[in-house]
């Protein structure tokens, strides 16, 4: 009998790639998600739901053997302007799950965090995920529910929206041949292609990877200015890259110029795949698809 998996906030960018992931090694798929999947496969079932909704969830969890939750706020900024929603999605949702799973006695919870949990930067997002990390330790704790947090750096590709910064990026050099970058451009950031990170998503339900902390972030640390100009020169066009200060209202604080990581007693182990997707042609994927739905 096939493994039962749900994957909540499975209607997304990343959550969406980890479904098809999954499908193809043989998983029975379910997707919850307040949005309509447009990526919905034949062999994949879903359900309409709120994280919220604690009846529909545990309707949803019973029977299942592994969870995703990639569901909840993700954007920092939006963060910082809905403070009490991200409490909603990122703790609240996050422990409805968390109580279905306790009670159906799932296999394993895998949560989507961030590279920010542990920074003193991010805002009210990296709070309410740090949070959520403790709550999801605690289940393991006191109720013996294992998990495993991933902790994404940039992830990019096929299916991001405005809310993605590579996208953003992308998007504004073709229809406008200019990019703003809000920063000096000096920043560090490592950059990883979506279908990339699906694959370490599902390669972690390894028994090895069970309670364990997780950093998926790519293989490419460079400069911002340094993939600005590699996406000027793919593109092949006059392209503008304008500097300018944040505009955020929070300084420089909200993201992070070199290294998200302060020193912390808890550390994460970083996968990768020794066979990836090269930065460039990770950008010409991205391009084709925004481009074809932007025409």
């Amino acid at each position: 009998m096939k493994e039962k998996v749900v994957v909540f906030g499975g209607s997304g960018f990343l959550g969406s790639h980890i479904a098809d992931e999954l499908t193809l090694r043989g998983y029975e798929v379910v997707i919850f998600d307040l949005k309509d999947s447009k990526y919905l496969k034949e062999n994949q079932k879903f359900v309409k739901g709120d994280i919220l909704d604690f009846k529909k969830i545990k309707e949803t969890v019973s029977g299942s053997d592994y969870i995703y939750n990639f569901a909840g706020l993700a954007d920092l900024n939006k963060g910082m302007s809905e403070a009490i929603e991200t409490v909603k999605q990122n703790i609240l949702g996050n422990v409805h799950i968390l109580e279905a799973c306790k009670e159906f006695k799932v296999k394993r919870y895998i949560y989507a965090s961030t590279v920010y949990v542990y920074s003193n930067t991010g805002g009210f997002y990296r709070c309410s995920k740090q949070a959520a990390e403790i709550y999801i330790e605690s289940y393991q704790k006191y109720f013996n529910l294992d998990f495993t947090i991933l902790r994404f750096g940039t992830v990019y590709g096929p299916r991001a929206n405005g809310s993605n910064s590579i996208y953003r990026y992308l998007k504004q050099a073709l229809k406008e041949d200019k990019i703003t970058y809000y920063g000096n451009g000096e920043e560090i950031r490592e950059y990883i292609h979506v279908r990339d990170a699906a694959k370490l998503s599902v390669d972690i339900l390894s028994e090895e990877y069970e309670n364990q902390h997780i950093m998926i972030t790519g293989h490419y640390p460079m400069k911002v200015k340094d993939l600005l100009e590699m996406i000027k020169e793919i593109l092949h066009k006059d392209l503008k890259i304008e500097y300018k200060k944040p505009q955020d209202g929070l300084g420089n604080d909200s993201h992070y110029k070199i290294t998200p990581y302060i020193f912390h007693p808890k550390v994460a182990k970083k996968v990768v795949s020794h066979s990836y997707l090269e930065l460039g042609q990770g950008l010409l994927d991205s391009i084709t698809d925004i481009y074809e739905n932007i025409k």
